[in-house]
C-alpha cells in the first residue's frame, strides 16, 4: 500500500530514482490522513474494499492537490465503509481544504456532507445548492423513475424510488 502511494509522487517520472526522506514524510502524511497507517505495509490484494479506497485517496492526496474529482468513491463498499469515507472527505475538505467533486448516482450516503450539486438535465448542466437538487420532481426527471425525497425522525434527509 505505502508503494501505490508513492506512485503519487513518483508514479509521473521516467527512470529510476531514489526516494528522499521527504517523499517518505510526504507518504507517511497522506497515509496518516486516511487513516491507513495500520496496514500501510500490506499487499493491496489482501486489503479490503474500503482500505484500498483509502490507498487510492492517500495516492491523490500525496501530491498536495487543490482539488479530488472522484468518481462513485462509495461503489462496492458496504454501508459502514461507506460512512467512514464519506466522513473521511469531509474532514480532509475541512482540515486540508482540499475542493472534492464526486460523481454518484446514489446521493443518499453522501447528503451529509454535500453542498451543491452539478446536474445534467435534458443535455444541460446545471449547478444549485444541495437543498434545490433534491426535490422529488427534479429527481424523479433526472433518473426517469418516481423519486420520493422523506425525512428521518432525526430531520435527516433521504431518497428512494417508488
Amino acid at each position: 500500500a505505502r508503494d501505490a502511494v508513492m506512485l503519487g509522487l513518483t508514479g509521473r517520472r521516467w527512470g529510476l530514482r531514489r526516494t528522499t526522506r521527504a517523499d517518505m514524510a510526504r507518504v507517511d502524511d497522506a497515509l496518516r490522513w486516511v487513516e491507513a497507517t495500520d496496514f500501510a505495509d500490506r499487499r493491496l490484494a489482501q486489503l479490503s474494499g474500503g482500505q484500498r479506497q483509502r490507498v487510492a485517496l492517500a495516492n491523490a492526496l500525496v501530491g498536495h492537490p487543490k482539488m479530488l474529482i472522484l468518481d462513485e468513491p462509495l461503489a462496492a463498499l458496504d454501508l459502514r465503509n461507506q460512512h467512514e469515507i464519506v466522513g473521511l472527505l469531509a474532514r480532509l475538505n475541512a482540515d486540508l481544504g482540499v475542493t472534492i467533486l464526486v460523481v454518484a448516482h446514489d446521493l443518499n450516503p453522501l447528503l451529509s456532507v454535500l453542498d451543491s450539486a452539478i446536474y445534467l438535465l435534458d443535455g444541460h448542466a446545471h449547478y444549485a445548492a444541495i437543498d434545490e437538487v433534491v426535490d422529488a420532481d427534479l429527481l424523479t426527471h433526472l433518473y426517469g423513475t418516481k423519486v420520493q425525497v422523506a425525512n428521518t425522525l432525526q430531520g435527516k434527509m433521504y431518497m428512494r424510488s417508488g
